[in-house]
């Protein structure tokens, strides 16, 4: 009787998880059947849920439940704790599967090279939810000093800093977050956050409901220059053939003609306004200048020559997230990702790296919503089945499941299950019940490790 297929998957985040439903949900999960390792470097599952979306989003934290069946099912084990390539490379998983996806991510900040970027004041975003979101190996304080603060980008994350700089620690303490953010969030002094942009409301990347949830805060003063709300032709385009764009600029609009109240905490978004420098005193920020722009017609915009300094001493810089580079896979230095042809990793000569593959943000870099990724997910597994059925895969030489516990035995790696996830999500639930919280978000690795019987 054949063996199921193995598949090893590398990062327990949506995209490794969608990878692994849609193998469960094919024609081969019925005959010869499948059996999936999903191996996670964090001690908990969920990824970009757990540590990238922001505290006070659990509408976006509901994909979970969704994520939840299909790690439930019997085929599926998850091994958490556990990295790549430090407890186990690339030849290690050869040696156990018949073909390896890599749904690894983005997690560290995309460079922005204008001078001063590395003052200090000057953070990355991704460092700062990192932070927030309780990962458990980020420092355990945040600096916020600052009663001025500047937020570099127009995209969903550089909303939710903003946003998280500029509500109250008691409006989030409902959250899941755990005791130290909502400390550091308590000592926040930022009275004033900036958001700029350098391209126009048409062009920003926020999704509308994000957008619209900044002014749900009744801390939160959101106030936009009726200067900044200008269309060109290329504008205007994508404002017709897009329907999202098209509800963010009504918003913006609305909220550039309204007179601005008197709630605490103000929030500036700004537009045609392109980053040239941090200005800095003593190796600490104490401003940012900006050069205005003007749209060319095509939605594109170029440079007045109008340069303006504004008055902030901490600025976060949104402008997008980068893969790690994988060792042992060929890797695209420009873009961040592994390159590929339909979820086939490729390397430099043309010819495919066998029975390896890339799903998610390692495959396609960092963008669109945690929903996209599924497509990947749909049209990388449809390649391996087809490299499956046409006798394109290695064959490995120990496919039983029980040679992988033995391996990490032997290296003496301590790691997370499945099971072990019920434990860690039911002792956190009994940390926030006392409190009439949903969970309170447990940081320190130990600590998960522990309540996860590993």
């Amino acid at each position: 009787m054949p063996r199921p297929l193995r598949v090893a998957i590398v990062g327990a985040g949506p995209a490794g998880i969608y990878a692994a439903d849609a193998l469960l949900k094919s024609d081969v999960a019925a005959e010869p059947g499948v059996s999936i390792d999903l191996f996670e470097r964090m001690p908990a599952p969920f990824g970009l849920i757990r540590y990238g979306v922001a505290p006070d989003h659990p509408r976006i934290k509901g994909i979970i439940t969704a994520l939840h069946q299909v790690l439930d099912k019997p085929q599926i084990r998850l091994f958490g704790n556990v990295d790549y390539p430090t407890d186990l490379n690339l030849d290690d998983l050869r040696a156990f599967y018949d073909a390896v996806i890599f749904s690894t991510g983005a997690t560290a900040d995309r460079a922005l090279p204008i001078p001063g970027i590395d003052l200090d004041g000057s953070y990355g975003a991704a460092d700062f939810v990192s932070w927030y979101d309780g990962h458990p190996d980020v420092p355990r304080t945040w600096p916020l000093e600052a009663e001025k603060v500047a937020v570099l980008g127009v995209g969903n994350v550089a909303l939710d800093v903003a946003r998280i700089l500029a509500k109250t620690a008691d409006e989030l303490l409902p959250t899941e977050i755990p005791p130290n953010v909502y400390d550091g969030l308590k000592a926040n002094k930022a009275l004033e956050v900036h958001v700029f942009g350098r391209r126009g409301p048409a062009q920003a990347k926020f999704s509308p409901m994000e957008l619209r949830e900044l002014d749900h805060s009744p801390n939160i003063e959101v106030i936009v220059d009726p200067e900044d709300i200008d269309y060109d032709e290329g504008s205007i385009e994508t404002r017709r053939g897009n329907k999202q764009a098209d509800m963010v600029a009504k918003t913006l609009e609305n909220w550039a003609i309204r007179d601005v109240g008197d709630r605490p905490h103000k929030l500036f978004l700004h537009f045609f306004e392109s980053p040239s420098e941090i200005l800095g005193e003593d190796g600490r920020v104490v401003g940012l200048r900006t050069e205005r722009t003007a749209l060319d017609g095509t939605g594109n915009v170029k440079g007045t020559g109008e340069f303006k300094d504004w008055d902030v001493t901490a600025i976060y810089r949104a402008v997008g997230y980068l893969s790690d580079k994988l060792p042992k896979l060929p890797w695209d230095i420009e873009s961040g990702t592994v390159p590929d042809e339909g979820g086939r990793v490729t390397q430099e000569s043309g010819e495919h790296l066998q029975s390896t593959y890339v799903t998610g943000w390692i495959r396609r870099g960092p963008v669109g919503l945690i929903g996209h990724t599924k497509g990947d997910a749909n049209e990388t597994v449809s390649n391996l089945l087809d490299d499956f059925a046409n006798g394109r895969l290695q064959t490995p030489a120990s496919p039983e499941p029980e040679a992988v516990d033995a391996f990490l035995a032997e290296r003496e790696v301590r790691f997370t299950t499945w099971e072990g996830w019920y434990k860690l999500d039911a002792a956190e639930k009994a940390l926030g019940e006392p409190q009439g919280r949903e969970r309170v978000k447990l940081v320190e690795r130990e600590d998960m490790l522990r309540e996860s019987g590993a």
